[in-house]
């Protein structure tokens, strides 16, 4: 597919894709088989969302509108670990009517309009952002603009040291091939890999020469390589990760980094609302 999706007609290759993962997946696996269905280009995959803002792709950001409006008609549910999964109700469904789901929920959201993208959006950006990414996009924006590359990797090596790894060094060296730090990560006390680590703080996707130029500078000097970015990694990069026979490069973008700083409560703070109801039925128990 060479033109942009419209987030409505990325509803049913959305459904499909969960199908294919037996009924459940996280959004970067929905992500990825939604693309392989779609068979979208990578210039369409490329394009930013607003890189000043978020570090979505376009496609991303409309799947996310697509996994939202699929939420509210009933079709999809999701865990508070993200994941995503089919309901009882979409396995009647061989194909969703997009624009019946469309109008379902306009009617459900009807005094709240103008927090709903148009359904057509053809050249214009849709500004607001879903209920479940807003807050990892105000994250991007601290640490893009606000953190400093030497920042950044300090960030790191604190998330690396916080998740169990040992002996975490930034070293950021000048000629090193990009190499921004080291540790070893311990696997239940007794097994561990050296850990090469490559830090970018983007705004945009990174490409497969950058994970393969990461890889010439770590092979033969450590187990295992992590790159890490803010932004997120092109198709062929993901691709160029795994390639069978090459030393692996584990890939970390920006919406990894946000859930894992929520999870070590890093800069990050989930606030609980109490609800308190009454249960009837214990009084009349009594």
């Amino acid at each position: 597919m060479n033109k942009l999706p419209t987030y409505d007609s990325l509803m049913n290759p959305l459904l499909a894709a969960l199908r294919e993962l037996g009924g459940s997946g996280a959004v970067e696996e929905i992500y990825a088989k939604t693309v392989e269905l779609t068979g979208l280009t990578e210039e369409i995959l490329a394009q930013a969302h607003d890189p000043d803002r978020s570090n979505q792709t376009e496609i991303g950001y409309r799947l996310a509108w697509a996994r939202t409006y699929l939420k509210k008609y009933g079709l999809v549910e999701n865990s508070r670990r993200g994941v995503w999964s089919l309901t009882e109700k979409a396995k009647t469904f061989e194909v969703v009517d997009s624009d019946e789901v469309v109008r379902f929920v306009r009617a459900l959201d009807k005094t709240d309009k103008q927090n709903l993208p148009k359904k057509r959006v053809s050249n214009e950006t849709v500004r607001e952002l879903s209920e479940e990414e807003g807050w990892k996009d105000k994250l991007f924006v601290v640490l893009t603009q606000t953190l400093d590359p030497a920042g950044f990797e300090r960030l790191i090596q604190r998330v690396l040291r916080e998740s169990g790894f040992i002996h975490v060094e930034v070293t950021g060296r000048t000629g090193d091939g990009g190499i921004d730090g080291k540790g070893i990560a311990r696997i239940h006390g007794f097994m561990s890999f050296h850990v090469f680590f490559q830090c970018k703080r983007y705004k945009d996707s990174v490409s497969a020469a950058e994970v393969r130029d990461f890889r010439g500078a770590m092979v033969g000097r450590a187990d295992k390589g992590l790159l890490i970015t803010t932004g997120s990694f092109t198709p062929a990069a993901v691709k160029e990760a795994k390639r069978d026979g090459a030393p692996p490069i584990d890939l970390i973008d920006g919406n990894e980094i946000a859930e894992k700083l929520k999870e070590l409560s890093l800069g990050v703070k989930t606030e609980l609302i109490e609800h308190i109801s009454i249960d009837t039925t214990w009084f009349e128990s009594i």
